[in-house]
């Protein structure tokens, strides 16, 4: 507690409320870090983007597509996101986020996306055919969504298929 702000307090000005951390969360809402990650398919002139989203306290993958870097695939991962009831995204910035999240809900910045970011600096260590400089790459947009989509289906969702 800021014990100089305590002193200046008058009782009648001061509210406390106390309740339960599940509560409180509740409350908030959630909050999610919303990012998109380059690789390519065939050539570097056919970029294909991996969209996901995650929890920006637990780290969670909560919904990914794949697709061109166009408001199009935003809004299916949009429409993922739904069900949660998210009311804070922050971001980078990318246009498509300006354009369709509600600017009271959406915090531009790098001091809250490090989460999402890290998680590409996995991918990318792990899925030899995100590395940017490789000889490994995928030949078709089925394939490359597949490998991609298992791996997260298995590391980030348990899910082993």
């Amino acid at each position: 507690m800021n014990q100089a702000v305590l002193k200046d307090l008058h009782p009648e000005h001061v509210e406390v409320e106390i309740c339960r951390a599940d509560e409180l969360a509740q409350r908030r809402g959630l909050a999610s870090e919303l990012d998109e990650m380059w690789s390519y398919v065939g050539k570097k002139a056919e970029p294909r983007w991996l969209w996901h989203a995650i929890d920006h306290h637990s780290g969670t993958v909560l919904a990914y597509v794949f697709g061109r870097r166009q408001d199009a695939v935003f809004l299916q991962l949009q429409t993922l996101l739904e069900p949660f009831g998210i009311t804070k995204f922050y971001t980078d910035g990318w246009g498509a986020y300006e354009r369709h999240i509600d600017p009271e809900q959406h915090h531009v910045g790098k001091e809250n996306t490090q989460k999402i970011e890290s998680k590409h600096i996995n991918l990318r260590t792990r899925i030899k055919r995100l590395v940017r400089r490789t000889i490994c790459f995928s030949k078709t947009t089925t394939m490359h969504d597949l490998v991609i989509g298992l791996f997260i289906n298995r590391y980030e969702f348990g899910v082993a298929l």
